[in-house]
């Protein structure tokens, strides 16, 4: 089959209103002046979409009437063919709600099954929309902070028992795989965190957002498949957004085996205003289904493209900055990085990073406060904009180191 993706393309991005690279958002998240900045920050890549998926919606334009829509027919069957295919998950139509994305979702969630004052577990550094949701729906974060150990990250489950004992606790949202430090986590490690969370009768989000990111040689396991109960304990948040770059269409599912706490979460959703016959977008259904249908060429491509990028920053930040460590990327297109060897507050880092090197990248304290002195640096882009990226943070590194002598 001939291939009509090349991910060493430089597409153009400016004057498409996106979010990562758009001059007024980089000035409103990093800064006066700061609008100029090579961007490897917010979840998407710079990579065009699948041709199928443009066919796809090029066919439904066509149409010329966009009037209020069901989930297009084959978007259920295709992603139920998929996460099967894929992941060994046979998902239940019934079990499915969509939504404009999985963190509006995990809002409605908040909002259901907790109550204001009510705790929820997060493991930092983690995705900081959980915290925001948290704390803007009134409820209170209860950290699980993830511990180092050796070179690399995994679950405190000595403080997560005494965490969820806590009677306030009554949710815990897990990040599967991690963002942002890449950790795939093994089905032993995902029952340890299930069954503490049965024991205390904490209800698991799991977000699996980045599921189909998997490097080679690591096996993500979603969560509800390890057991009956696990199942009927979690609501999963699934979407075709970040393995195919669609986060503009606005579809996630949102997968309840529990047929309780489905009937629950769905008359949430309606009571905020939205309908759940519709739940995504239009133009997201079709996109999802026709990626799920016919995009996993590009997929497997796209990881080994991915792998790659991991590999050459690995070697480049680790060679020329030494002490500097690059976590292994295990899943997602997130990478992970500790600059605390230089002796320097977070806010040194980020000033040398935006003002020396001129990059924008996610700064490791906006995930938690043990995520001060990393950053996270998003791989998801042509190889010569990653090594333009890492060339200028380690030029930017080592002129600060001379300028100390």
């Amino acid at each position: 089959m001939s291939k009509d993706w090349d991910f060493d393309e430089i597409v153009d991005r400016s004057g498409t209103a996106s979010m990562k690279w758009e001059p007024s958002v980089l000035t409103a998240m990093f800064g006066k002046g700061k609008e100029n900045l090579l961007p490897l920050w917010v979840a998407d890549m710079d990579f065009k979409c699948p041709t199928v998926v443009r066919k796809a919606m090029e066919k439904r334009l066509e149409h010329q009437i966009y009037g209020y829509s069901l989930n297009d027919p084959s978007y259920f069957p295709a992603l139920i063919s998929w996460y099967q295919r894929r992941h060994q998950w046979k998902i239940d139509e019934n079990w499915i709600l969509t939504t404009p994305g999985i963190v509006p979702a995990l809002n409605y969630i908040i909002q259901r099954f907790s109550k204001p004052g009510d705790k929820i577990i997060i493991q930092p550094p983690v995705y900081y929309p959980f915290a925001k949701a948290i704390q803007n729906n009134g409820r209170r974060i209860l950290e699980n902070p993830l511990q180092i150990v050796g070179d690399h990250y995994q679950m405190d489950f000595t403080d997560l028992e005494t965490k969820a004992k806590d009677p306030r606790a009554k949710l815990a949202i897990l990040c599967s795989p991690h963002n942002p430090v890449g950790r795939v986590w093994t089905k032993e490690e995902l029952e340890e965190f299930g069954n503490i969370c049965i024991k205390n009768n904490i209800l698991v989000i799991s977000d699996e957002i980045h599921c189909d990111l998997i490097m080679p040689g690591f096996k993500h396991v979603c969560f509800p498949t390890i057991s009956e109960e696990f199942a009927q304990n979690s609501i999963t948040g699934l979407a075709a957004s970040k393995t195919f770059n669609l986060a503009g269409l606005h579809q996630s599912s949102i997968i309840i085996p529990n047929a309780v706490l489905k009937q629950e979460l769905s008359s949430q959703i309606e009571n905020l205003g939205f309908t759940n016959s519709i739940g995504g977008t239009l133009f997201g259904a079709i996109s999802a289904a026709a990626a799920y249908n016919g995009a996993e060429p590009w997929l497997d491509d796209l990881i080994i493209y991915l792998n790659d990028n991991f590999m050459y920053l690995k070697n480049y930040i680790e060679t020329q900055l030494p002490g500097t460590k690059v976590y292994d990327l295990q899943g997602t297109y997130l990478v992970w990085v500790d600059f605390r060897k230089f002796g320097w507050d977070c806010n040194k880092i980020i000033q040398i990073l935006e003002e020396d090197a001129n990059v924008a990248l996610d700064h490791g304290n906006w995930f938690g406060e043990n995520g001060a002195g990393f950053e996270r640096f998003n791989i998801a882009c042509p190889r010569s904009i990653l090594i333009k990226a890492a060339e200028s943070v380690v030029s930017a590194i080592k002129k600060q180191l001379v300028s100390l002598d």
